[in-house]
């Protein structure tokens, strides 16, 4: 078995490789790399770790052959072609948590620095003056800090705001009214905000959606004198109109620790008065970049080895823990998903995934996506669960998803139906000793299958004769048969189902004998 390889590519506190040593992985680390020096090397890896020099482009992906995970060692991951590392298969995990209290904390900083004019205030006192009446600040207590993204790092923000006797209003498309009251904020529109608050503050991913979100229209519904900090992403505020807005007095003040080219060596935005800048210092702590390195081994880690899916931005989470428990589900839903991809034909505008017993009790997202590779994978060699959902989307494939309380023959039982245009195509599994996947339902019929290696599915006519006619024919071609499996669609005559498990794979050639015996209706070899 090929060891398992990682490659560190960005500046990381040595506790990383240490953790993907302890746990058996070999890890390089090579820094510095140019985007050419980086492809020429990434194809003998199966996990990149970063922070934000790295930049993993869709060139880069498409010469990681191996590449199974990209953990980046910080929450933005801008630096990260998401969708070409999606459509590969690749698993793109973050860090969230490592650095959120440092950058909350850095955002706070800020907002005191703007209030009182620190960083003006230092400079010309070293200067020799001693301008008093030149620096006259503003309190914080009893001012509305607006925050712009209200998730993990904007709650923190929230709560020291209030430990300081601000009243927070905050927009964010997902937080909920309960959510909003735990946290001690109102919950209000953009435009409110933007009205109301003394101070702005932005938590926020940069998406399309996000993208200049303070953009020269919306700084003008300001409140006159408004002071801005941004944390989070370069990107969020459209620079040109802040400089404009801070020349006009429209805002008061801002502070950036991250802007829309970094490094950024010039910006309109510099020797502006009444603003402030850090070079993208907010996870720039000895506890927090401690903190990512560790987080982003031991997930990268757990996704090598054991499956386990933490705070990926592409697919559904999964616990190291809970890997082991819904491995054989996944299996078995991978099985299905197969079965149905290569026997239900022609147009298939809807899958269903059922669950009962058991299975009704666990986490469907890592099912469906096994089930969708399974699925998908008859039409193309590179699908695997990490994109298979997105596959299915772009393709416009309804995927339903369905859990049963009722208990039903076997303690847990998966069930996959496709709606085509000759009808539902149904098949159903479960599990022997709660690890074997078994085939328990094909179409309608009661049969009980391991689904392995080369296999023959045959519809015919329930007449005497016909299994020692295959048999024989079989045995012609040198095609040794492995288990035999019967059912029967109606008792006493109508049509049968065989599934043959084969110690070869049968051929054009073969197929096209078998089709031609006596009462054969359909024939379709298969793989797993």
């Amino acid at each position: 078995m090929t060891q398992v390889k990682v490659l560190i590519s960005d500046s990381m506190d040595p506790r990383a490789a240490a953790i993907f040593r302890e746990r058996g992985i070999q890890v390089d680390e090579i820094t510095g790399k140019t985007p050419d020096e980086l492809a020429a090397i990434i194809g003998e890896y199966d996990g990149l770790a970063i922070r934000s020099s790295t930049k993993v482009t869709k060139a880069i992906l498409e010469a990681a052959t191996r590449l199974k995970v990209v953990g980046r060692a910080g929450i933005g991951v801008d630096n990260i072609d998401i969708p070409a590392a999606t459509a590969r298969g690749v698993v793109v995990m973050n860090t969230p948590f490592g650095n959120s209290i440092t950058t909350a904390e850095h955002a706070i900083a800020l907002m005191f620095a703007l209030a009182r004019q620190l960083p003006e205030a230092d400079a010309s006192t070293q200067a020799g003056k001693w301008e008093k009446n030149r620096f006259m600040g503003v309190e914080v207590t009893g001012k509305t800090l607006g925050l712009i993204g209200a998730g993990n790092i904007g709650s923190i923000v929230a709560s020291r705001a209030l430990g300081l006797r601000m009243k927070v209003v905050a927009f964010d498309p997902f937080l909920t009214p309960e959510r909003a009251i735990e946290m001690g904020v109102e919950k209000v529109e953009l435009d409110q905000l933007l009205g109301r608050a003394d101070f702005i503050t932005l938590h926020t991913p940069l998406t399309d959606q996000t993208r200049n979100i303070l953009s020269r229209a919306n700084i003008a519904k300001t409140k006159k004198g408004v002071r801005i900090i941004n944390c989070a992403r370069g990107g969020l505020i459209d620079e040109a109109a802040l400089k404009e807005a801070l020349d006009s007095g429209q805002v008061g003040g801002a502070a950036l620790d991250v802007f829309e080219s970094e490094p950024a060596k010039s910006s309109p935005l510099f020797n502006t008065p009444n603003f402030i800048s850090t070079p993208h210092l907010g996870a720039s702590t000895n506890e927090a970049q401690v903190n990512v390195a560790i987080q982003v081994a031991e997930q990268m880690s757990d996704y090598l080895l054991l499956g386990g899916v933490t705070n990926a931005m592409n697919m559904p989470s999964l616990s190291a823990e809970e890997a082991p428990r819904l491995k054989p589900y996944m299996a078995l839903a991978e099985k299905l998903g197969s079965l149905v991809g290569q026997l239900a034909h022609g147009s298939i505008g809807c899958l269903s995934i059922e669950t009962e017993g058991a299975a009704a009790a666990l986490n469907m997202k890592p099912i469906t996506g096994a089930v969708l590779a399974g699925f998908m994978r008859v039409h193309s060699d590179s699908v695997n669960m990490v994109n298979a959902p997105v596959l299915a989307k772009e393709r416009g494939l309804d995927v339903r998803e369905v859990r049963h309380d009722r208990e039903g023959d076997y303690h847990t039982l998966l069930r996959v139906s496709a709606r085509t245009l000759a009808g539902e195509r149904t098949v159903a599994g479960t599990l022997f000793g709660n690890s074997a996947p078994r085939l328990v339902e094909l179409f309608g019929v009661k049969v009980e299958a391991d689904l392995v290696g080369d296999m023959l599915y045959i519809v015919n006519e329930d007449r005497p004769g016909f299994i020692g006619r295959l048999g024989t024919l079989l045995g012609k071609a040198n095609i040794n048969i492995g288990t035999f499996h019967l059912g029967r669609l109606a008792e006493g005559g109508g049509d049968a189902v065989l599934l043959l498990s084969l110690d070869e794979p049968v051929g054009p050639d073969v197929v096209s004998k078998v089709e031609a015996l006596p009462g054969v209706r359909l024939v379709r070899p298969l793989k797993f």
